[in-house]
């Protein structure tokens, strides 16, 4: 059984690096796997989200977004939480 699948946008290792563009179409065919056979598992994304990259992660099936520099290098942190959240 697999309740979630964290698909890492980066290089795991440090935060600030920049987002690997191939990570959507990992969502894209891991979304249609997901819905071809049933599943219930949820995608999860980490690394290089911020608004634009985290918009195209949605928009190709992914659940939950994991931001990091976006937030906390925002002028306004809860500020970048609500507008990543209504992605």
């Amino acid at each position: 059984d697999v309740y979630m699948v964290l698909i890492m946008s980066v290089n795991p290792g440090f935060g600030g690096q920049k987002f690997i563009e191939h990570s959507v179409e990992k969502v894209r065919e891991l979304r249609a796997l997901i819905e071809r056979t049933g599943s219930k598992a949820l995608i999860e994304v980490d690394g290089g989200v911020n608004l634009e990259t985290g918009a195209r992660l949605v928009e190709a099936g992914a659940d939950a977004l994991v931001a990091g520099n976006a937030v906390f290098a925002a002028p306004d942190p809860e500020a970048m939480i609500r507008l990543l959240h209504e992605l």
